[in-house]
């Protein structure tokens, strides 16, 4: 798999304590910063590194996704995420996570086929959540069922073999929209809506989400169409939060379905994948437009701890590339909608005030993809509970082709950080009555 090799580039570490002195290999990538490797630091000089959040550790070699946050790219396989959620659809981006290449029209059709095939869940799984509270939130009914998936389908879940793999692979990302629209339907008491062949991923998705037995379900083309633009721009984002607790989990040999339910447990906190309902929240504390004026002071403000929620990146410090497509988007779905409400007022008017003024322009404060996806999906009338949810349903195929890369990397062992231990060294035990 490996396309970079130890080059003649090398660090010194100085070791000042006894005098000695190590060179460190320095490997290049195809593209992006260089890394140092330290795979032979402690055995070499008895020394770890300490990286809190790991946000200099390279932790793995990887060829799907590229990010440089400083020029604002981010591309799959070599493809820039612009270009994919303009001409691709969802299942060809996720038939080039996983296979490397965009699909030619024969293999595109197999590949659509073949995942429609697999969108029911098997029925016992209806019996599954009945055990939840009708009060439960949607992204803990989603751990425990993906995580239960492994009982369900027991028949692909050896990871040393290649077909059942592949095989759990195409169930995950068939299956999950299947999933999050039974964990909304039971939350708002609705019967369960199967999947219907005829329509595509995106038109499947929307009508398990909001058709009823009763009538039939029509769905918008150009809520189809956003909503699939919305799955590519969130199919995969390198090595973040929950991908990286994929790869962990998947390194201890876990099953598929078991190590993509930990990406989902890792996806549901706050600073995560809930930023687009903080937007929502944050909407909902300015209130009216009027209102905007102040609470612009208030970000401003250093010792006022109100933020803009959805503006800026931790890993973009320029424009966030996806959320160009996203403004654009955003703006056709409220176009067509023609939705009146004074919360859409408002992120509208953020919007103009983010590229305006000054203070956000020199700090780089653009709207990010959060910010337009919470302002779509409140108006195409998909609660704040759900949101979670569908960038779930958007990034299990992310995480599925890096834990099928990382399963297929003959360099691969589990994952085992360290620490820099700084509790009590050691201690007399007392007995009870003597302490």
């Amino acid at each position: 798999m490996a396309q970079n090799s130890k080059t003649s580039h090398t660090v010194t570490l100085t070791d000042n304590s006894n005098g000695k002195s190590y060179e460190l290999p320095v490997l290049e990538g195809n593209i992006g910063p260089s890394v140092i490797d330290i795979r032979k630091l402690y055995a070499d000089t008895g020394y770890f590194t300490y990286d809190p959040g790991f946000t200099s550790t390279g932790s793995c070699e990887s060829t799907i996704t590229y990010i440089d946050g400083d020029k604002g790219i981010l591309r799959h396989r070599g493809y820039a995420i612009d270009d994919l959620a303009e001409k691709a659809d969802f299942l060809e981006v996720c038939y080039l996570l996983i296979y490397g290449e965009l699909p030619n029209k024969a293999e595109r059709d197999k590949f659509s086929a073949d995942i429609t095939m697999h969108t029911m869940v098997h029925e016992q799984m209806r019996n599954f959540y009945n055990g939840f509270r009708r009060d439960a939130h949607p992204m803990a009914i989603m751990c425990g069922s993906v995580g239960a998936m492994s009982a369900f389908y027991h028949d692909s879940t050896d990871i040393s073999d290649p077909n059942q793999r592949l095989i759990s692979a195409y169930r995950l990302i068939a299956k999950m929209p299947t999933i999050a629209a039974m964990a909304y339907k039971y939350s708002i008491g609705q019967p369960f809506q199967y999947p219907n062949n005829a329509l595509s991923y995106s038109e499947n998705f929307l009508a398990m989400m909001f058709g009823v037995p009763c009538e039939k379900y029509n769905v918008n083309p150009v809520l189809a169409k956003a909503m699939d633009r919305i799955l590519i721009l969130h199919a995969d984002h390198e090595q973040n939060a929950s991908t990286s607790t994929v790869r962990l989990a998947g390194s201890s040999g876990a099953n598929p379905f078991a190590c993509i339910a930990a990406g989902i447990a890792s996806l549901w906190g706050p600073a995560h994948g809930g930023a687009n309902e903080a937007v929502l929240k944050m909407l909902k504390q300015i209130g009216d437009v009027k209102n905007i004026p102040d609470f612009v002071n208030k970000a401003k403000d250093k010792n006022d701890p109100f933020r803009l929620m959805g503006f800026g990146h931790r890993v973009y410090k320029n424009y966030d590339p996806r959320a160009k497509v996203m403004q654009q988007t955003c703006h056709e779905v409220l176009k067509e909608l023609n939705v009146q409400d004074p919360l859409l007022d408002v992120a509208q008017e953020l919007e103009r005030i983010a590229r305006e003024d000054e203070y956000f322009v020199e700090k780089k404060l653009y709207p990010n993809v959060d910010f337009y996806s919470g302002i779509i999906f409140k108006a195409m009338g998909i609660p704040e509970s759900m949101f979670t949810v569908l960038f779930a349903v958007a990034r299990t195929v992310g995480w599925i082709a890096q834990w099928k890369e990382m399963i297929e990397d003959p360099s691969q062992k589990i994952g085992r950080p360290r620490q820099l231990f700084t509790g009590d060294v050691e201690r007399e035990f007392k007995e009870v009555q003597n302490r």
